[in-house]
């Protein structure tokens, strides 16, 4: 809406309130958008209409646009959920907190936990947070003046808390104004007309009785101030009128005074106003480029083509019939949102652009000048390449000259060629770097080229006249045109300032240039170096950049003033004028916004820590989103071409890759290929011969090489311990194999990882038994062998912006003030024989445990007991919730039983029976509709969900000379098939649809000790394995192969590892968001989290497949089940050690 119409509201608001429509003027106010009414939202909020509260607030901002927003709706709700408990209306308390404070527990579980434990007390005020609530009148206004400030710190109000000081009754006085100019117009006016109407032009009645004359066209001529009857568009734009009249699309933009009829013809057209004769001169013209340069020079048939096709279009704002609007295709659902995961780069993040056409491949460029390729689905550096001057001879004296004395080379800019078979960096000085990308891991270095004197401010890729280019502007004012060789061929002048950033295009086989300088001056160049066509002012008049949607037609630009004024904008090509500005930023920027475009549909700017989104076509902000925190204040963003993952940087020197519902889909089909495809070849055959295949079934493509038959390659019953190469997409260990060879990564020094110990910890009485991460991420929960609980969280500060478990921050021990413990009963126990367990609640609001005595439900909150159930004998062994059912818990029991047990009702609902020893493991998987447990007796037996009939009951196939014996755990993999089985004596992988095994690892050399315990990481990417000689293995969990050790001596004491007792991880666990993050419980009561460098970022790299030998060959072609001739323990122990050293 222009600025003409956003006022005419204004006075119709005060019409409105002169009347007395009470009603209508604040529906008005909602409608609009345009006024806040504080007094009224005062008056609402104090008399508790709270409906009416939230529905006038909907007008101008909703609960997810920003922080302050989210912080404006949390209040009232919290107030109207607070009244609701201190009238004894639980019903309604829980009403409110079920529809309308949900919403918050996206964003802060913990507190959304906290308000909900507000129920189980008599009197919330027992809270101690909420102790000083007095009486409902004082807490509303108490609220009252919290929301003000709030509202006045949103930018989202900015403008909109004060009302335009107008003279009263100022739109009558208009109207006036207006019948007298009509009176006037009148050919036979009368003293003292009677107007009667206002919907039809005033004219006089002849005196004779005649019928009236026709109302009168005015000559342009006749009005004494044209410009006042201009379109609204043209208001408040920065262009003058004859810039604004000057030009269809590129073609206007590039008129100038030796304009041709064809022309002067899109110029008297470009709007459906009376142009007055003395204007049409200046309309012509050409602000700022000489009347001498001629337009027979340069302009072409492919110019006249494009002019042509661009015929202009009536200004946005023009009087036009009402049109019914098309509803948008599109839903907020669309936008990427949702953090996937981070990447840590480890140095501070300047630029990044994903591939054309491999929507995860990123490309990174820092201040330190190195640049980074990353698979982002895999989370996986495929190369970096830190800085350093190709060939410093080549390069001019001056910029040999400055190398040695000034600051350290940073990356300005990183871009990709459009079919993406080149990249480009252009640096802090001088310098573009080249590269050829032809695959995974390599980026070959192509050409370097001392491009400009001093900073080489951007760079991008271009196709004049077919061949393919490179773009570059700089700190010497200059726009420059290479060859892939090096080659220059043109050299654009004419910007009196730095160049900023450049905007190649084409429309048709028009090719041009759009550049942007420092001054804020806009200026567009044809490749014929006949000069610059345009030369205008950007909004803010200093840094802007311009870009395309991704179809071409339509331009937007975005900067920064040095104000710090920031601004977006779409440009109305066939006017060279500013179509729409988008409103949304805060007050003031202390650098330079960026910003980027996605899906023809919508704009997205990094500001104020956050990603604020707009529609294309609303001027409005239609979404924030602040990536869990932890951004940069003015981070850097970019879509990948699908639109459904945004990389954006954040302040720790990292990348938060976003995505919708569609990108996670993509990334985790790329994380997780389809299980079909972790077949050997010989049961794909066996598969396709039998006419049963899979819906998830994927040709695999095996190399085969051989290798000295000295040493048969060892399979144990029809499965290799280490598996042949599968070729996953785009995934950087298949081409480093083929690089370099591969050596495990050994953790060997404390320096070479990142470890904190939880204070309160160390306890060699009490060893750990059992060890959680909360599902938020925030904490670690350890149950003790002595049945007591603790807990650790992680405080959400500038050190940790993001809240979540980390290596970096020491967590605090948690408690309530209470001061309670979680103790478990223990009465009557013999702890040396108990056997703990624990399970948490999908929410983390609730934890069940047992330590050989009755099961205890415990509030995480408050630690109070809820409940108490399962009284021994017999104990509780293993617990584990329902997946869809927090109510319905599978228990354990050490007489081998398990008991469906249901705590609303108190009641066992079933009792199966199956196992021999005591249970284990128990593991459900929604996919298969299955409970797997496993039992002492090394068995595995799967159960119907529905039915909780056994379906199958399998042993574990042991290692020769080892005993059925020791416990063993069983994971679900994430796509809820794979199954991981943990024992002493193995790891090993089964597809649990079948109850087969498809993978199995033995301790062997470097890593030859029991295995204590193992589970998947997040991503089920990786398998974390603790071991009874304190090693901890990071293993690939699609080949079982052992690609990181992690000694002791990397985070244990040298006190501790020269002490009498033997110390060592009893149990490991995964973070649930951070794939490379783990946290191990020791033997003597400590507990560690253990994380990569932030330099690696990973535990090791993926090994590469072993060299099977002729007699594993011929054995492929034997059974796929059953042992095999000649296998055995001891060669599957030694052959994998082979390969690995």
């Amino acid at each position: 809406m222009s600025s003409l119409s956003r006022e005419l509201v204004f006075l119709i608001l005060q019409f409105l309130e002169e009347e007395k429509f009470k009603e209508s003027v604040h529906k008005l106010e909602q409608e609009s958008g345009f006024f806040f009414n504080m007094k009224f939202f005062e008056e609402k909020v104090q008399a508790g209409e709270w409906e009416e509260v939230e529905k006038y607030l909907s007008g101008f901002t909703k609960v997810d646009d920003n922080r302050y927003s989210m912080k404006i709706f949390f209040e009232i709700r919290k107030q109207k959920y607070l009244e609701a408990l201190d009238r004894q209306d639980k019903a309604k308390a829980v009403d409110i907190l079920v529809n309308d404070l949900k919403v918050f527990s996206t964003f802060n579980e913990d507190l959304y936990k906290e308000i909900t434990q507000l129920l189980t007390l008599g009197n919330f005020r027992e809270n101690e947070q909420l102790s000083k609530y007095g009486d409902t009148k004082t807490a509303r206004n108490i609220m009252l003046l919290e929301l003000k400030k709030l509202i006045e710190a949103n930018p989202l109000f900015r403008e909109k808390l004060v009302f335009p000081t107008l003279r009263s009754s100022r739109l009558r006085t208009l109207v006036n104004q207006s019948l007298n100019w009509q009176h006037q117009l009148c050919k036979n006016p009368r003293p003292n007309p009677d107007i009667k109407t206002l919907f039809t032009d005033h004219t006089c009645t002849p005196p004779n009785g005649a019928l009236a004359p026709a109302p009168v066209s005015l000559p342009t001529a006749g009005v004494s101030k044209p410009a006042a009857y201009a379109p609204l568009g043209a208001h408040g734009q920065p262009f003058p009128p004859g810039a604004a009249a000057n030009a269809n699309a590129l073609a206007g933009w590039m008129a100038n005074a030796a304009a041709t009829s064809s022309v002067q013809a899109a110029v008297v057209t470009a709007t459906s106003l009376p142009v007055p004769h003395n204007q049409i001169g200046s309309i012509l013209k050409r602000p700022s480029t000489p009347a001498t340069l001629g337009v027979v020079e340069y302009q072409s048939a492919d110019h006249d083509q494009l002019m042509k096709r661009l015929r202009p279009t009536p200004a946005v704002e023009e009087v036009t019939y009402p049109t019914v609007r098309q509803q948008p295709s599109w839903s907020l659902d669309d936008l990427p949102r949702t953090v996937a995961f981070t990447l840590h780069q480890g140095s501070a993040v300047t630029s990044l652009e994903f591939h054309p056409s491999h929507h995860t491949l990123l490309l990174v460029g820092c201040n330190n000048g190195e640049i980074t390729l990353w698979e982002a689905a895999m989370r996986e550096k495929l190369g970096s390449k830190p800085f350093k001057i190709w060939d410093v001879q080549a390069c001019t004296l001056t910029f040999q000259a400055s190398t040695a004395k000034d600051a350290p080379f940073s990356v300005n800019r990183v871009t990709w060629s459009p079919d993406g078979t080149f990249c480009g960096a252009a640096f802090s000085k001088h310098l573009i770097h080249l590269y050829a990308y032809a695959g995974p891991n390599d980026l070959r270095e192509h050409k370097e080229i001392d491009a400009h004197a001093g900073g080489v401010n951007d760079i991008a890729f271009a196709h004049p006249n077919k061949q393919l280019c490179v773009v570059t502007c700089g700190d010497d004012k200059l726009i420059k045109v290479w060859d892939l060789n090096g080659r220059k061929l043109f050299n654009f002048e004419g910007h009196e300032a730095p160049v900023y950033s450049i905007c190649p295009h084409q429309k048709e086989n028009i090719q041009f240039i759009f550049s942007t300088a420092v001054d804020g001056k806009i200026k567009a160049w044809l490749y014929d170096n006949m000069g610059s066509r345009v030369d205008y002012d950007a909004p803010g008049h200093w840094c802007t950049t311009m870009l395309y949607s991704a179809d071409g037609s339509r331009l937007f630009s975005c900067g920064t003033g040095k104000d710090g004024d920031s601004f977006l904008v779409e440009w109305n090509e066939s006017e060279g004028a500013i179509k729409r500005t988008y409103t949304g930023f805060r007050k003031k920027s202390t650098g330079v916004v960026q910003f980027d475009t996605t899906q023809n549909h919508f704009l997205a700017v990094g500001e104020d820590s956050q990603i604020k989104f707009w529609d294309m076509d609303n001027t409005s902000l239609i979404a924030t989103a602040d990536a869990d925190g932890g951004l940069l204040s003015l981070p850097r963003l970019r879509f990948n071409k699908e639109g459904n993952l945004l990389a954006v940087t954040t302040a720790d020197n990292g990348i938060k890759i976003l995505a919708n519902a569609t990108g996670m889909k993509s990334l985790r089909a790329i994380e997780t290929p389809p299980f079909e495809t972790l077949r050997s070849p010989m049961e794909a055959v066996a598969i396709k011969a039998s006419g049963s295949s899979g819906p998830n079934a994927a040709p695999v493509s095996c190399k085969v090489e051989r290798s000295s038959p000295a040493r048969p390659s060892p399979v144990l019953n029809g499965v290799e311990p280490m598996p042949r190469s599968v070729e996953k997409p785009r995934v950087a260990d298949d081409v480093n194999d083929k690089l370099k060879p591969w050596q495990l990564t050994e953790i060997m020094d404390p320096n070479q990882c990142r470890m904190v110990t939880m204070p309160d910890s160390g306890d060699a009485t009490n060893k750990v038994a059992r060890l959680l991460y909360t599902n938020s991420g925030v904490g670690v929960l350890a149950l003790g062998s002595n049945g007591v609980q603790k807990l650790w969280k992680w405080a959400r500060n500038d050190q940790n912006p993001s809240g979540k478990a980390t290596a970096n921050v020491t967590p605090q021990h948690w408690q309530p003030n209470s001061g309670l413990l979680m103790n478990n009963d223990i009465s009557g126990v013999n702890l040396e024989e108990a056997v703990p367990c624990i399970a948490l609640s999908r929410n983390d609001s609730y934890v069940m445990s047992a330590a050989g005595g009755k099961v205890s439900l415990f509030n995480m909150m408050t630690f109070k007991v809820m409940t108490t159930f399962m009284a021994p004998p017999p104990a509780s062994t293993f617990l584990a919730f329902h997946p869809q059912d927090n109510n319905i818990i599978a228990i354990g029991m050490e007489d081998s039983t398990i008991h469906i047990y249901n705590v609303r009702v108190d009641e066992v609902k079933s009792k199966l029976k199956g196992h021999q020893k005591r249970i284990t493991g128990l593991a459900f998987s929604t996919s298969l509709n299955m409970l797997v447990s496993s039992g002492a007796d090394a068995q595995l037996c799967l159960w119907s969900i529905d039915t909780w009939e056994k379906r199958k009951s399998v042993p574990i196939q042991m290692p020769a000379g080892k005993s059925p014996t020791g416990d063993t755990r069983v994971q679900f993999h994430l796509d809820q098939i794979r199954l991981l089985v943990a024992h002493e004596t193995q790891i090993a992988i089964y597809d649990a649809s079948k109850m087969e095994r498809i993978r199995q690892w033995i301790p062997q050399d470097p890593i030859s000790a029991p295995i204590s315990s193992a589970t998947y990481s997040c991503n089920s990417q990786l398998i974390f394995a603790s071991f009874c000689d304190g090693n901890i293995g990071v293993f690939d969990a699609d080949t079982l192969r052992l690609r990181c050790r992690v000694a002791p001596s990397a985070y244990l004491s040298q006190a501790v590892l020269n002490g009498s007792q033997a110390v060592y991880p009893v149990v490991v666990a995964a973070h649930p968001q951070e794939p490379n993050q783990f946290a191990v419980g020791m033997t003597d009561g400590s507990i560690k989290v253990i994380e990569p460098t932030e330099s690696d970022g990973k535990w090791g790299s993926s090994p590469p497949p072993p060299p099977p030998s002729p007699a594993a060959a011929a054995a492929d072609n034997g059974m796929l089940t059953g042992p095999r001739p000649g296998s055995s323990s001891a060669a599957s122990n030694h052959a994998p050690d082979q390969v690995q050293r």
